[in-house]
């Protein structure tokens, strides 16, 4: 991991603001901002999908599904067979 050097100008008042959060936290700068930061990224994260954040859906999901897949009748027994097929997959020895 590398360290990236990073400089800030800060107006009179915000560094009072930073002093004071600074003492109030007991921690330094570096850390303030790594905390700072990974809160509003996660922040950021919270208004995404959880298809977004997993990366989307992939291309070829459906491609060789039945066509009658909108019922759910049919939906529950494609994914019935396709966890019995993983399931023995998994138990079969390679």
């Amino acid at each position: 991991m590398t360290k990236a050097m990073v400089t800030v100008r800060l107006d009179e008042e915000t560094e009072r603001q930073l002093a004071d959060i600074l003492a109030h936290e007991k921690t330094d700068k570096s850390e303030l901002i790594r905390r700072l930061i990974a809160e509003r990224w996660l922040n950021l994260q919270a208004g995404r999908t959880l298809v977004d954040r997993r990366g989307g859906h992939p291309q070829h999901l459906l491609q060789d599904a039945p066509t009658d897949l909108s019922e759910r009748a049919n939906r529950k027994k494609a994914m019935l067979q396709g966890s019995r097929a993983l399931r023995i997959r998994t138990l079969l020895p390679s």
